[in-house]
């Protein structure tokens, strides 16, 4: 029910889409998404990882959608953080994001 009241007031737009995060017990994934065309702009995952460590993957893949989005002329975003709390491997993941010059 969090999320669904999260991302109920959150929306993305081609500009500034929504970086939106969902974390597993094993993984973490990131999407840009455009809410007005119903696309995703791009994603990153650990999905394909071997490495143990969850916040040395969170900052990897902050930096990796940080690069896709600048890759795409986006500079700005909406951070949808899912419900998540903002600590552990949600917040590695947007100070890694935000290091890299993505603003929200």
């Amino acid at each position: 029910k969090r999320h669904r009241r999260v991302r109920s007031s959150i929306k993305g737009t081609a500009e500034r889409p929504r970086l939106a995060v969902h974390k597993s017990l094993r993984n973490l994934q990131v999407q840009l998404i455009d809410d007005v065309a119903h696309k995703t702009l791009a994603e990153a995952s650990t999905l394909t990882s071997k490495s143990v460590s969850n916040m040395a993957l969170a900052e990897t893949i902050g930096k990796t959608i940080a690069e896709a989005a600048l890759k795409l002329n986006i500079k700005e975003v909406v951070f949808d953080r899912g419900g998540y709390i903002y600590h552990g491997q949600i917040k590695a993941l947007a100070e890694a994001a935000r290091a890299v010059g993505l603003k929200f």
